[in-house]
């Protein structure tokens, strides 16, 4: 399950992409977030990756 909210980021001339993805702890089954900086390319990559 992928919340997928992005947020494009501009520092410069580089070009970032903020990714939120909701991941179900395997502990107690709660779920969280994990969010990351990335390049716009590997945003598919992050939230198909479990």
């Amino acid at each position: 399950m992928a919340k997928k909210a992005v947020a494009s980021l501009q520092t410069g001339s580089k070009r970032l992409t903020k990714a939120i993805k909701m991941v179900k702890s395997p502990k107690t089954g709660a779920y969280m977030f994990v969010e990351s900086i990335m390049s716009p390319d590997l945003v598919n990559d992050f939230l198909n990756k479990k």
